[in-house]
């Protein structure tokens, strides 16, 4: 069953678009991609879960993708928190959260903070309270160049290309255009808003790790951390510290990837998710 394009009403006006595969009434799972990316951010791992059973909803978060950019620049914490809540509560029973970056970190806190039955399983995609600062610098570095676009998706390839240097160039950019969006001077942007990084109201690190931190304290399902075993946002320590906080969490190390694990590592990163998300059954 192909995946259909479906949008949701959120918080504060903001319609989210995404991917939905599988029927209500099916297990529901929901992804959430990382900061800077979209919905297709996932490869083959929303097709694979609804092939399997799963009602799968792979959403573009606010600002992100096809979804409404936010009035006000709101992309805080609480925002995000409010838009999965929307979502979820068109669900007929619990979700598994599956999140990467910013959308694991909206997980977690939403999971923590929200009613006890919000979620049934987590899934962590190298993401945790206390990342390095050196991995999320470097994320917020390429996400802050090239506000003025590009002349041609060859241009925003090579942009990716010295971003991720050990990743293998795709034969052909067609695939990076789900990414881009070409406005009215001709040039090519980044399909988020720029209002994500510089505008007003952003996720304040400290203030995120001592809250991701409480939530984690709070999480009572079960839980999956799959790290890139060459991440450098995500270290062994940081990786232990959230396991010390859910003591039933589990940990699997992706040999090969680097923070975008499900980019790196596709057929690992799938692997991985399906042996616990049969394991629930």
């Amino acid at each position: 069953m192909p995946l259909r394009t479906e949008r949701f009403k959120a918080s504060g006006g903001v319609t989210l678009a995404a991917d939905v595969g599988g029927s209500i009434g099916e297990p529901p799972v929901v992804l959430l991609h990382g900061g800077g990316q979209t919905r297709y951010s996932w490869g083959r791992a929303a097709a694979d879960l609804a092939r399997r059973g799963h009602h799968v909803i792979s959403l573009d978060l606010r600002g992100h993708g096809e979804s409404d950019w936010a009035a006000g620049a709101d992309y805080s914490i609480d925002a995000f928190v409010a838009d999965l809540d929307a979502v979820v509560a068109t669900l007929e029973s619990a979700p598994v959260l599956i999140g990467a970056s910013l959308g694991g970190a909206t997980a977690l806190v939403a999971a923590g903070e929200l009613r006890g039955d919000f979620a049934q399983a987590l899934v962590l995609v190298d993401v945790v309270p206390r990342m390095e600062a050196e991995g999320v610098g470097h994320i917020r570095d390429f996400m802050r160049a090239n506000l003025h676009g590009f002349a041609s998706v060859d241009e925003a390839a090579d942009a990716v290309a010295r971003y991720l240097p050990d990743r293998p160039r795709p034969a052909s950019n067609e695939g990076l255009m789900k990414n881009l969006r070409e406005h009215a001077d001709g040039r090519l942007y980044w399909h988020w808003d720029p209002a994500f990084q510089t505008g007003p109201i952003r996720i304040q690190p400290d203030a995120m790790t001592a809250r991701m931190e409480a939530a984690a304290r709070r999480i009572g399902v079960p839980t999956l951390l799959v790290r890139g075993k060459a991440s450098n946002v995500v270290s062994d320590e940081g990786a232990r510290r959230l396991l010390d906080l859910i003591p039933q969490a589990q940990y699997v190390d992706v040999e090969g990837a680097g923070h975008m694990v499900a980019g790196d590592r596709n057929d690992a990163f799938n692997e991985a998710i399906e042996d616990f998300l049969a394991a629930l059954a």
